[in-house]
């Protein structure tokens, strides 16, 4: 399964997961594999799109917080995928921190940040990039493009989510979004479409998140 096809999967059942939260909450120890079988396929892919090779690592140090601050959120399924991005995103951006002292081979820490937004082009398009393609265009795009691409249709999360996770305000981040499917959909070579039929085609086949 893609990750674009994860992300509607996940989002599908934030009801069952915002149940296995709750259970979690209580003590549930299988209702938190639950939960994190849910969010971790998405959450892994966003992690790949800013840190590569480093994601499973800085995943594992992301979920060791989420286990210990468990409790402490509040929210449903949706809330929890945009909880979890949050402390996934804080550890990503102080591993690439730590990185400027020792850049990864293949690119520097700005190279990684700048990602790109929501893709724009044909579904069929999109399906025929493997994942890894898929993550490689991303992070050829300006990073706050990037991180929305990534949050919006790796992970699922809708646009407020996506904006308070990034600590920016909904405007901003549905322009870098608009701005991201552009620029990708130039890169696929998506033939004989408007811009504004280019990013509506996006939301409708690559989203479904709004």
């Amino acid at each position: 399964m893609g990750q674009v096809r994860q992300a509607r999967h996940v989002q599908a059942y934030d009801g069952e997961l915002g149940a296995a939260v709750a259970r979690a909450q209580d003590g549930d120890e299988t209702a938190f594999a639950v939960a994190y079988r849910f969010v971790q396929p998405g959450l892994l892919g966003y992690l790949r799109g800013l840190v590569g090779d480093d994601a499973e690592d800085v995943a594992s140090d992301a979920w060791l917080e989420i286990a210990r601050d468990l409790g402490r959120f509040k929210g449903d399924g949706a809330g929890f995928r945009g909880w979890t991005s949050t402390i996934a995103r804080h550890r990503a951006l102080d591993h690439l921190r730590r990185q400027r002292v020792r850049p990864r081979p293949g690119g520097t820490e700005q190279d990684v940040l700048d990602l790109p937004s929501r893709h724009s082009t044909h579904e069929e398009a999109l399906e025929a990039l493997s994942t890894e393609r898929a993550l490689e265009l991303v992070r050829g795009l300006p990073r706050d493009q990037a991180e929305a691409v990534l949050l919006r249709v790796v992970v699922g999360l809708d646009g407020p989510a996506t904006a308070r996770v990034l600590g920016k305000r909904p405007g901003a981040v549905r322009t870098a979004a608009h701005r991201g499917l552009k620029r990708l959909a130039r890169q696929l070579g998506v033939p004989g479409e408007a811009d504004e039929g280019v990013t509506d085609e996006a939301s409708r086949t690559l989203g479904k998140s709004k």
